[in-house]
């Protein structure tokens, strides 16, 4: 993993260790805490347009940046737990979208890649 991921890793666990919250963080209940963290990322767009999306206030995107920050934190302990290295899944996920999506089908096209 990068030195900066192991690090807010480890950083994390003490965190949770120390206040003892690791009989909570199941697999389950870190998967659930995720999706919260990520509705609740969604909800400050709910109401936006797609160019209003693009274009927040700086104190949106604040607001926006603790709850991807939230979403961050919960991935990477939902990770740890189950001994996932996030980059390697994600460079490894990349390898396979690239074969789902080749460029000359996939270009200017929002299908899935099963309808490709």
């Amino acid at each position: 993993m990068s030195e900066d991921i192991d690090a807010l890793t480890e950083k994390l666990r003490a965190f949770a260790n120390a206040r003892d919250w690791s009989q909570f963080h199941s697999p389950k209940n870190l998967a659930s805490a995720l999706s919260v963290e990520s509705g609740e990322l969604l909800e400050h767009f709910q109401w936006l347009t797609d160019e209003q999306s693009r274009h927040l206030t700086v104190a949106q995107k604040q607001a926006v940046a603790m709850e991807v920050a939230d979403v961050l934190l919960y991935l990477l302990r939902f990770c740890d737990t189950l001994g996932i290295d996030p980059l390697a899944a994600a460079h490894e996920k990349m390898v396979l979208n690239e074969q789902r999506y080749p460029v000359e089908s996939a270009r200017g096209n929002s299908k899935k890649y099963t309808e490709l």
